[in-house]
């Protein structure tokens, strides 16, 4: 588990911010070095980021969510800012998270899940500014995730040329030259319901990059953290088509970077599992393997699921945790 001890100089930073004297709780910690703290003075609240350099800075988190905030949309509003130190003051979406209100109420599933792919689907009309291409090279050093770390870790050495080459015949479906904001975290437990009226909030977007507008719808409906049923998956697809226009050809880029997404995160978790002690990733596996396994049997992944089906067998296709021992 990650530390939650504030950082020492937190209670400086928020006397300089207007806070001085508010208490620090430990919020979260995430899959980085970033850390998350609620702050509480009276009846106000704030959350206090911690994104510690060298691992991390947060000046991409600070310009994607002034563009966000610039377009409409709802990214915390920076209430503080101490660069050097990786101190970010942020305005308190409060504890209603998308995930926690669909698991209190099934009923609310089909219309949240209705209400971020509307979200998605508005974010597309503002051409992405400022922000480093989603090209072939990161697709393909993501996707390296999985022979890097998930293979070994099932003592699996595989033919990495011919990984390589797979993906490479695939990933022309996903090259555009219409690229929209890639949030690239986008699912229900970064996604809060921040008024009444059950407005989304965006959260964990310090990674964005200009791609292909299929990547977070797959991030939503390939949930790696929960199951999302088939039957939402197709109505939620279908809805994005129809206010899109969307047809064939963005349905293929949307399993190629379902399977891709996916083989990240399976390296992604055994990364986090064996380098850096969180091993509750492991456990994830199983159902990314079933997302991944849904998306290589469409007919456009032929060349990636032949692979899969010469270098790692159904046996060792689950948790690497589990698989290792």
């Amino acid at each position: 588990m990650a530390d939650m001890t504030p950082p020492a100089d937190a209670p400086a930073f928020l006397a300089t911010c207007g806070w001085e004297g508010a208490a620090i709780a430990p919020l979260a910690g995430d899959a980085s070095f970033r850390r998350y703290f609620r702050v509480t003075d009276g009846t106000r609240s704030a959350v206090l980021m911690d994104a510690p350099p060298p691992h991390e800075d947060p000046r991409p988190f600070l310009s994607v969510a002034r563009w966000l905030t610039a377009k409409g949309f709802a990214a915390p509003a920076i209430l503080g800012l101490d660069e050097a130190r990786g101190l970010v003051l942020l305005e308190d979406f409060g504890d209603a998270r998308m995930r926690e209100a669909i698991e209190a109420d099934p009923d609310a599933t089909t219309p949240l899940y209705a209400a971020a792919v509307d979200l998605l689907v508005a974010l597309r009309a503002h051409a992405p500014e400022g922000l480093a291409p989603y090209d072939a090279a990161v697709l393909h050093r993501e996707v390296d995730l999985f022979t890097q770390w998930y293979a070994p870790a099932v003592g699996r050495q595989v033919d990495t040329a011919g990984y390589r080459a797979a993906w490479d015949a695939v990933f022309a479906h996903v090259l555009t030259d219409k690229p929209v904001a890639v949030l690239r975290d986008y699912h229900v437990e970064n996604l809060m319901l921040v008024d009444p009226q059950r407005s989304l909030g965006l959260l964990d977007f310090q990674d964005a990059l200009a791609g292909h507008a299929a990547y977070d719808l797959v991030s939503l409906l390939q949930d790696a953290r929960r199951d999302v049923e088939p039957s939402i998956e197709e109505a939620m697809l279908a809805r994005y088509l129809a206010a899109t226009g969307e047809g064939d050809g963005f349905l293929n880029a949307y399993h190629v970077l379902g399977a891709q997404r996916n083989a990240k995160i399976l390296g992604i978790f055994t990364r986090l599992w064996q380098r850096d002690g969180k091993a509750r990733y492991t456990a994830l596996c199983p159902r990314v393997w079933a997302y991944l396994e849904r998306d290589l049997s469409q007919p456009v992944l032929a060349p990636v699921a032949a692979w899969f089906a010469d270098n790692i067998p159904p046996e060792l296709r689950g948790d690497p945790g589990v698989l290792a021992a």
